[in-house]
């Protein structure tokens, strides 16, 4: 199942989906051990950048696309709540920095995510509730119904990047699902 109804084409460029998602680490083989040894996603390139810049390592994340990481010898630490949201979304915290990222998301099958809920919490990882999202004024529902459109789950890396697994329970073409007119920086309280 995609996220994309039909009708909805880009016309202005072929764009495949994400080749991928850089992020920046403190300790590149505490993120191997996660991301290969947790996650099990293959190590599939590494780089030593030049003069001494520090690395770049990439993981196969499924479907043709790619995780990268930047391990930098002189990088700034992460600012909680700032670079990244201070806890896990089912717990209240969802805010992060103009400009930052807030999490990444990776599909699953609908029928595993408890499972892998499972198997992230034997694995020793902090994982949130599962998540129904629907259309509700909490955006959340306590049972699975027509409404909801994604399930998920939401645990932190060893760097705190906030990570999802997700999977989509229907199509994304109901008028219902393009409503809300989008704010601008004036609507801002900050």
């Amino acid at each position: 199942m995609t996220s994309t109804g039909t009708g909805r084409t880009n016309t202005e460029f072929e764009l495949r989906g994400v080749n991928h998602l850089a992020l920046v680490c403190r300790d590149m083989k505490r993120t191997v051990d996660f991301y290969q040894g947790v996650l099990g996603m293959p190590l599939i390139k590494t780089i030593d950048l030049p003069m001494g810049w520090g690395q770049h390592f990439f993981f196969d994340c499924g479907g043709g696309n790619a995780l990268a990481f930047f391990w930098f010898p002189d990088a700034p630490e992460a600012v909680p709540g700032v670079t990244a949201p201070k806890g896990l979304p089912d717990r209240g915290e969802l805010l992060s920095a103009v400009g930052s990222m807030n999490h990444i998301a990776f599909d699953v099958p609908p029928e595993r995510i408890e499972e892998y809920r499972d198997r992230l919490i034997a694995k020793g990882v902090d994982v949130g509730v599962l998540l129904n999202h629907d259309d509700s004024e909490f955006g959340v529902a306590k049972d699975v119904h027509d409404g909801v459109f994604v399930r998920s789950i939401y645990f932190k890396d060893p760097d705190g990047v906030l990570v999802e697994f997700a999977c989509w329970l229907r199509e994304l073409d109901r008028p219902e699902d393009v409503r809300h007119e989008p704010r601008t920086a004036a609507d801002r309280t900050v």
